[in-house]
């Protein structure tokens, strides 16, 4: 983040909000909204966001299977190949 160009306070996004989509979606780096110098908001480029939620999808599904390691919830890999071959063969 570079905080010169990076925080912008609100009246900025009211004058400006076409320059700020164009910074965003060249930079693919966020831009804090600030009001009454408070961070209020945050504006993201919609890849960016994109790859973000996929990526806190991957690590919720990661810490769900460390979970269930932990509780000895296991299933072998001969197991889950078996399982898959009874459902490809199904009609």
């Amino acid at each position: 983040m570079n905080f010169s160009t990076d925080i912008k306070p609100i009246s900025y996004l009211k004058s400006r909000p076409a320059e700020l989509l164009l910074q965003i979606n060249e930079t693919h780096r966020p831009i804090v909204i600030t009001q009454n110098g408070e961070p209020k908001a945050v504006l993201q480029d919609a890849e960016s966001y994109e790859n973000m939620r996929n990526a806190l999808g991957l690590l919720k599904l990661i810490a769900q299977s460390e979970e269930q390691i932990r509780r000895g919830e296991l299933v072998s890999q001969e197991q889950v190949f078996a399982d898959l071959d009874k459902l490809l063969a199904q009609p």
